[in-house]
């Protein structure tokens, strides 16, 4: 009878309990669930926004991120002082830098002036040096002639560096445009914009150069005069036509003493296109140590090209196939008579003398 009596009264509080603790148990799911729902559905437009590889905690790169974190930290945990908080990594991470390098569009970083340009000369191998060094992993440069320093000076530094690929601290920017280095305007106008500025100059034999650099204009215009025609004024004396831009342009030192009034000579460095046939390597090995770069670009990167007649690089880990230059590069020359090209080498010697004394090397274009 006791028994009964006690399991009556004891049974309704019981009974109480549960149904509270149930109560209390349902609260607490349906609370996290609407806190939970309100985080996805605010954030499911904003997240995506963050472009790939950015670094982490660059102003305004992780906004989605960091108001989900916010709200997380809120529905979830206690407050912490914002002292005891990890500061977020500025660097990329490694398997982010080595994925847009393999695709060729770096996406994180900033766009900065070029540290380092290729100035000239025309038809000297200016694409080749600059094809083998953008594979450096701390390069990245403009594909095209940006031509800014000769044409489009006027659209202005900010035009300019809108050009320029993202870079991260550790990498240089680089372009090329090789008509820089005949523009009377370009030194002055490089200075400006920065003194530190380092130079790349690639030279080939005059005579060389300008039977090219014909061969590639008589591609386009086939009804051009002659090579012996524009070459000179007076081809029984010998006189030759130093307003034929081909010609003028293998004229070094008159070139060089221009640049050598904003730039020190050690800001410039000279890459012979005879040599970066014969030994690409070697070549770019120095343009690398000229560049402050570790020696990465090997021979292992290069092969002859015997159909081209000049080095290609191997197939790069992004690519299944060899990568050459286009077929503009390595066309057959124009024939030019023998008489032609001993009158255009007297010419040239006394100038090639005193390039070969500026820059303290004898590139034995005789």
């Amino acid at each position: 009878m006791a028994y009964r009596v006690l399991s009556s009264r004891v049974a309704p509080s019981s009974h109480r309990l549960s149904r509270g603790f149930l109560c209390i148990f349902t609260l607490s799911l349906s609370v996290t669930y609407l806190c939970y729902s309100h985080i996805f559905r605010s954030d499911a437009v904003t997240m995506p926004s963050q472009r790939f590889g950015e670094p982490l905690g660059a102003p305004g790169s992780n906004a989605g991120a960091k108001r989900l974190l916010h709200k997380l930290h809120h529905c979830t945990s206690p407050r912490v002082a914002p002292d005891a908080r990890p500061a977020p990594s500025a660097a990329p991470r490694a398997r982010d830098y080595k994925a847009a390098n393999a695709s060729g569009a770096q996406r994180y970083g900033n766009k900065k002036l070029p540290n380092a340009l290729i100035v000239g000369v025309k038809k000297g191998g200016t694409r080749a040096v600059l094809e083998f060094i953008r594979i450096h992993p701390d390069v990245r440069a403009v594909g095209t002639e940006p031509h800014f320093f000769d044409r489009n000076y006027d659209k202005g530094l900010d035009w300019y560096r809108g050009l320029m690929p993202r870079t991260i601290e550790s990498q240089i920017t680089m372009e090329k445009t090789p008509s820089y280095f005949v523009t009377h305007e370009a030194p002055r106008r490089i200075s400006s914009m920065s003194r530190n500025t380092k130079l790349i100059v690639v030279v080939r034999n005059p005579v060389t150069r300008a039977i090219s650099d014909y061969t590639q204009t008589l591609s386009k215009k086939p009804d051009i005069p002659s090579f012996e025609e524009l070459a000179f004024k007076n081809r029984s004396e010998g006189e030759v036509d130093t307003s034929w831009n081909a010609i003028r342009i293998g004229m070094y030192i008159l070139h060089l003493e221009n640049w050598l009034q904003y730039f020190h000579l050690s800001q410039i460095h000279f890459v012979s296109g005879e040599r970066l046939i014969t030994d690409p390597a070697g070549e770019l090995g120095r343009v690398q140590d000229f560049l402050g770069l570790k020696r990465i670009i090997t021979d292992k990167h290069f092969y002859f090209n015997r159909t081209k007649g000049f080095p290609c690089l191997k197939k790069p880990e992004s690519s299944s196939q060899p990568r050459c230059l286009g077929k503009s590069k390595g066309r057959t020359h124009v024939q030019i008579d023998q008489e032609v090209i001993e009158q255009l080498r007297d010419f040239y010697r006394p100038f090639n003398v005193k390039f070969f004394e500026m820059v303290g090397h004898d590139f034995r274009w005789d």
